[in-house]
């Protein structure tokens, strides 16, 4: 009976794929499948009595606390209108220099990406807000919508990225599953924090590389990037433009020192770190006066529904993951990812490859509760370090939602872009961004140090 738990898994993406919600889907298929398979004999009904401390394990869980902070404090500055002010005088800055906006348009989505490290709600507010005012100055389609998709992913590994704080949570619980299958009764743990410490460099030299293609590309062709008109950039006096940029950039930087700068520092958790941001956000929206009541609200209502939506697939993943070991499935993937010709290095790939196909059809939040926690602590058992397989999988999530011609983040600006930019040229745009995160990837397999560099500097492991 190998073959029940495959049967599971393309019963659940099938259902999935044909519409269904994502927790219901993943509770409602199991159950039913468990039921078929105990009347048959080939499931212990007796799995399922985990589940209960399972959902009271995950409520109480004090790392997961940090996902409505980290969700509240990304919609407090979406309503507060930072990348409003940020686009307007980066471009400013930037405008006299050929592809000097599409260069804003990467730092905005790196400085959205460290204060909310929502991915939709950057390329959606990045689309409305910065692709109008690049076709208005000339811009080709194709660079300009390339960039937008490509800076908004950043939330992915840019930390406090949402993705971090699940994908940290489930590789702890997967690295002690590894060494107390390796016979170590001790397991050293690995924390948000670490992963938050590990992607901070690679998310940096993403950025830097997004850069370099910008600048080489308008030096390559001018006419795709034009610099802008000098009566079109600063019109006001150079104290005042300085007072203008101090001013936009105040309030994104604060909260990133106040979020990583502590987490980095060791003073706080991710989770206290998360508060710490939640609460600045809000008090920096109030002194900007740009959140009222009615924002409040509608901040609060977003937080709670996009929350429950997170938990809701927490558990509905729970029962998927009792039905599944209970059928051997844990099993069948250990003997599949060790029994490949390559050993670490061939399971490595397969999985890689696994997860960037999957990421064309289901969430980074299926993905994580799903298929992260089945083969996860197989690889740890091979040798994988956590911090590198944690940066790894967020970018390589990252190159998924950008690869035409089902990335999410694609999707998500065809949603919200004139009649006049075409798919085509969104998906034109965004091949050259797909090269730069697998030369991402690649980088960081010749040189994992990379991502486990920092995390040694700052925690002294």
């Amino acid at each position: 009976m190998e073959w029940l738990p495959v049967l599971l898994f393309l019963l659940v993406v099938g259902t999935l794929l044909a519409g269904y919600p994502v927790a219901l889907t993943l509770a409602g298929v199991s159950l039913l499948f468990a039921s078929v398979a105990a009347a048959f004999g080939a499931f212990d009904m007796g799995y399922l009595e985990a589940l209960p401390s399972r959902i009271f394990g995950s409520m109480n869980n004090e790392t997961l606390m940090a996902v409505p902070l980290f969700i509240f404090m990304g919609l407090v500055l979406e309503r507060a209108r930072i990348a409003d002010d940020l686009l307007e005088t980066l471009g400013m800055l930037f405008g006299r220099v050929r592809g000097g906006l599409a260069v804003s348009v990467v730092i905005v989505g790196a400085l959205l990406a460290a204060s909310t490290g929502i991915v939709g709600a950057t390329v959606v507010t990045m689309g409305l807000l910065s692709l109008p005012v690049m076709l208005r100055r000339g811009y080709d389609a194709k660079v300009a919508t390339g960039t937008i998709c490509a800076a908004g992913t950043l939330g992915q590994i840019i930390p406090p990225s949402i993705i971090l704080v699940l994908l940290g949570d489930v590789l702890s619980s997967a690295y002690q599953q590894a060494q107390l299958r390796l016979g170590n009764y001790s397991p050293d743990t690995v924390s948000v924090g670490d992963l938050f410490v590990g992607a901070l460099l690679p998310g940096l030299v993403l950025v830097g590389l997004y850069i370099a293609y910008v600048l080489l590309k308008a030096w390559l062709s001018p006419a795709s990037m034009p610099a802008l008109e000098r009566d079109t950039t600063i019109s006001e006096t150079g104290r005042q433009f300085v007072v203008r940029l101090v001013g936009a950039l105040l309030v994104p930087l604060v909260l990133i020192l106040a979020v990583l700068g502590s987490i980095l520092a060791g003073l706080a958790t991710p989770t206290e770190a998360a508060a710490v941001g939640a609460v600045g956000a809000m008090v920096l929206a109030l002194l900007r006066r740009a959140l009222s009541f009615a924002r409040l609200r509608d901040v609060m209502r977003g937080t709670v529904r996009l929350t429950s939506m997170v938990f809701m697939i927490l558990i509905g993943a729970s029962v998927f993951s009792l039905v599944f070991r209970g059928l051997g499935g844990d099993t069948m993937v250990h003997e599949l990812l060790t029994d490949l010709p390559g050993g670490r290095n061939g399971a490595l790939a397969l999985v890689m490859l696994a997860l960037f196909l999957l990421g064309f059809i289901i969430d980074f939040i299926e993905i994580t509760y799903i298929v992260v926690p089945i083969v996860a602590p197989v690889l740890m058992a091979m040798g994988v370090d956590p911090v590198w397989l944690g940066v790894m999988i967020a970018v390589n999530l990252q190159t998924s939602f950008l690869t035409p011609p089902f990335g999410f983040a694609l999707f998500y600006l065809r949603g919200v872009s004139p009649p006049s930019v075409t798919t085509a040229d969104i998906y034109r745009g965004a091949i050259p961004f797909v090269l730069l995160q697998l030369a991402m990837l690649i980088l960081l397999v010749l040189w994992p140090g990379l991502a486990t560099w920092l995390p040694k500097v700052v925690y002294a492991n």
